[in-house]
């Protein structure tokens, strides 16, 4: 197993530390509600992610490239929902970042979007592709990305608090979120227009 468990942890690392529509609302997350509040989404985006890549492992992956409607329906709904999001990252793009503010993104919906994600989804099927064999079976891969995707996103939860020094004014946030709308929505229909 220890031939094969470092290219798969370098592998995870890649993926789970790369930008990504997640990524760029957990650091959004982070630079409006802080560490605390990112925490449950981070967990619920992560532990999606990892059962993504189980669920492929298991078999979902083989019958998803069997009916590609299904996996473009998926990602057609998954570009929409992001462009939702960052609709709602404009309209508030100019608002105080307060720590203890309401609102931002709920663990069910950083869960939701990890499923509808189609960066989850290749990543997932290269993994398996990859790494599954007998000597590291589907549990423990889906169990080291979980492991390896945790500390991943919370480093753009830091990154969005560690942000917040030079987003005091008005201008300065205005622009932040601006700018993460826009890779938000570069992100997402990236994957279905190319």
């Amino acid at each position: 197993m220890s031939h094969s468990l470092l290219p798969f942890i370098l592998f995870a690392l890649a993926a789970s530390i790369s930008p990504g529509p997640t990524n760029l609302l957990i650091l959004a997350h982070g630079a409006r509600r802080g560490l605390r509040a990112s925490l449950a989404p981070i967990v619920a985006a992560c532990c999606a992610a990892a059962a993504v890549v189980w669920l492929v492992g298991m078999g979902l992956g083989s019958l998803l490239l069997r009916y590609p409607l299904a996996q473009m329906a998926m990602s057609w709904a998954g570009a929409l929902w992001l462009s939702w999001l960052a609709w709602k990252m404009l309209r508030s793009a100019g608002a105080p970042l307060l720590a203890g503010s309401k609102g931002g993104l709920d663990p069910l919906s950083a869960a939701t979007l990890q499923v509808v994600n189609p960066k989850v989804w290749v990543t997932a099927v290269a993994m398996v592709g990859l790494f599954a064999t007998p000597a590291l079976p589907m549990g423990w891969l889906a169990l080291v990305f979980l492991l390896v995707a945790l500390p991943s996103m919370t480093a753009w939860a830091l990154m969005g608090i560690g942000s917040t020094r030079w987003l005091r004014s008005p201008r300065a946030l205005r622009l932040f979120n601006q700018a993460l709308a826009g890779l938000l929505l570069v992100s997402a229909w990236s994957a279905l227009l190319v």
